[in-house]
């Protein structure tokens, strides 16, 4: 059907040139040249098969054939523009909100100043933030409960897509008082997979990096302690609980101010990377994919 019936742009050619009498006053208002316009009003004749408008220097006339296609013409313009106050009312209302899932490191550090910059973009979107771990985030992304995720780890989570947006190292920290702050040389990993630690919980990006890290050094020790945030991991160690490894984002301040000390340790990676994921073959869009955009531009 669609070789069959003219375009929008025709169609509101024929509607001008009904209102004006006139091709090339038509051809003003929509912004054409008046070649171009007749050549479109001849196009359309063509496909038609019949005669749309009489042309004279006294101006153009509709024919009777012209005059009942734009009666249809009119017909389908107005559907066509209650088709697009609908989809632009879709969004709207998908650019009203946005659902963010982000791990914690990210949530706490992160995202604060890429939110306040995106508020200065978008300041009539309303924004919602979950935040958990790595494994919390994928699952609420494939259960449609967010719009765009943040992850810590080491490869993109089962069913979703992603991009790297930035890298973070871990350290090994513990309290002035502890006996590794006055080793005088880097920890062994073995050393450090034997000690009970202060740890995140399994699924958290900080926790994968580190199992896979020490898994041919023996594997971590059963953890002094097992705490669901950062923050909480943080505190157990400034307050001498036990040695943890942590987000260097997440211990500047600490660090500087010698709450905590940062432990040597020699021959072993942990870097990963930060990601932001979505669900597999739904790329961000609207306030989602400028949020994406302010993560990668340092926004």
């Amino acid at each position: 059907m669609a070789h069959r019936v003219p375009d929008l742009a025709a169609l509101e050619l024929l509607l001008a040139v009904a209102r004006h009498g006139s091709l090339g006053r038509a051809a003003r208002e929509l912004g054409v040249t008046q070649p171009a316009a007749s050549s479109r009003i001849r196009s359309m004749e063509r496909q038609l098969g019949v005669a749309l408008v009489d042309r004279s220097p006294r101006g153009s006339r509709l024919t009777d054939a012209g005059a009942l296609v734009t009666d249809w013409a009119r017909r389908i313009v107005e559907a066509a523009e209650a088709f697009d106050a609908g989809a632009q009312a879709l969004r709207d209302r998908r650019d009203s909100r946005l659902r963010v899932a982000a791990s914690m490191t990210i949530a706490e550090y992160l995202l604060p100043g890429w939110l306040i910059a995106l508020r200065q973009e978008r300041p009539g979107t309303a924004v919602s933030l979950l935040a958990g771990n790595s494994a919390a985030v994928a699952e609420r992304l494939l259960r449609g409960e967010a719009d765009l995720g943040f992850v810590e780890g080491l490869a993109v989570p089962e069913g979703l897509d992603g991009a790297v947006i930035g890298h973070d190292r871990l350290v090994v920290v513990a309290a002035p008082g502890h006996a590794w702050a006055r080793r005088r040389s880097p920890l062994s990993p073995e050393k450090l997979a034997a000690t009970p630690l202060v740890l995140r919980e399994r699924g958290s990006g900080t926790r994968q990096v580190l199992d896979s890290a020490l898994a041919d050094h023996g594997g971590l020790a059963e953890p002094l302690l097992e705490l669901a945030s950062t923050t909480a991991v943080k505190a157990a160690a400034v307050s001498g609980a036990g040695p943890a490894v942590l987000s260097e984002l997440a211990v500047t301040e600490e660090l500087a101010s010698r709450r905590l000390v940062r432990i040597p340790l020699e021959a072993v990676r942990l870097r990963r990377d930060l990601r932001a994921v979505w669900p597999h073959g739904h790329r961000p869009t609207g306030p989602a994919r400028d949020l994406l955009s302010l993560t990668r531009s340092g926004g």
